[in-house]
């Protein structure tokens, strides 16, 4: 396993080889985050993976977060593996809603895939991307679903029509209400009394 020191002196190389490409930097819970200049992503990612003191050959992940009352509304967050020196990396770009971020297809293939989700889920697009469509929503499908402002139901619901025999598509409508459940363990107990259980203490009074 990487040690603090040897997690501290790959930040320090690292920060100084890209210089002002770099934002910040931050290193806590074992993990080194750099938060770097959305312009600057496919020299970063170039750099991290082709430096023979780095050696990041592997994409492991690449999400979206969203903040929706910021000015650059989204984050983009990728993670690098190094096989060589055991090392991980998160690099942490901003882009506002409408913005477009370069694509690290032509350097991690795996990339692909990933940018695909996170347009498809958070609406984040990725200039020079060879394919740049939707990879987990329906076809049709309306606004992106990962975003916070987006309805936990949906807008539609999708079911197989037996008389017409075809897939149809219908405005969601909630058979009951969202239920409150609270996260104590089944083992414990509860402090509340269940329905029912007022009778069960009624009987046992009485005998």
């Amino acid at each position: 396993m990487p040690t603090p020191d040897s997690l501290v002196e790959l930040a320090d190389y690292v920060e100084a080889a890209l210089g002002q490409a770099v934002v910040a930097r931050t290193l806590a819970f074992g993990e080194l985050t750099f938060q770097v200049v959305p312009e600057q992503i496919v020299a970063v990612a170039k750099f991290l993976r082709e430096d023979v003191q780095c050696q990041f050959h592997c994409l492991m992940d690449l999400c979206g977060v969203d903040y929706p009352d910021r000015a650059q509304r989204f984050d983009v967050v990728y993670h690098f593996l190094s096989l060589t020196g055991n090392h991980r990396i998160r690099i942490k770009l901003a882009v506002a809603e409408g913005g477009a971020v370069p694509s690290l297809v032509d350097e991690f293939r795996a990339a692909g895939w990933f940018e695909r989700e996170a347009y498809d889920l958070y609406g984040i697009s990725f200039s020079g991307h060879p394919d740049l469509r939707r990879i987990l929503t329906d076809y049709g499908f309306e606004g992106h679903p990962l975003r916070k402002d987006f309805p936990l139901t949906g807008f539609v619901e999708v079911r197989y029509d037996d008389e017409l025999k075809q897939v149809v598509y219908e405005p969601v409508q909630l058979q009951q209400e969202f239920r409150s459940f609270d996260f104590m363990s089944p083992w414990e107990g509860v402090d509340y009394v269940l329905p029912g259980d007022e009778k069960a203490g009624e009987k046992g009074g009485g005998e």
